[in-house]
């Protein structure tokens, strides 16, 4: 599976080892989050730095774990490479998710 979980720092760290998430992999990713989602996972830190390209599938999969959250908790990205950090400011998405360089920066960000 391209997808890897661990627990750091009250923060349940997903990886992605792709180098693209687009709609080849975005179901499977939708339900990877959400499975986590339903089992009550505190804030998320999705580390995007394998990433190398992400298409409006992988950016809505985000999106809709995000909703699912419903505000209780956060999801931070780490990590985004040149091409996914554009794909997030053209669409605008970087006001709503914050962006981080590092995982270790997304876990100590406030």
């Amino acid at each position: 599976m391209p997808f890897d979980t661990k627990n750091e720092s009250n923060h349940l760290v997903v990886s992605v080892d792709e180098a693209r998430l687009d709609a080849s992999i975005a179901e499977n990713f939708k339900d990877y989050l959400f499975n986590h989602i339903d089992q009550d996972a505190s804030d998320m830190v999705i580390d995007l730095s394998v990433v190398r390209f992400m298409d409006s599938s992988g950016l809505g999969v985000l999106v809709s774990a995000l909703k699912k959250m419903d505000g209780k908790s956060k999801i931070k990205l780490a990590g985004a490479q040149p091409a996914v950090l554009d794909l997030f400011h053209l669409t605008s998405m970087d006001k709503l998710f914050s962006i981080l360089p590092t995982v270790t920066e997304a876990i100590e960000e406030k």
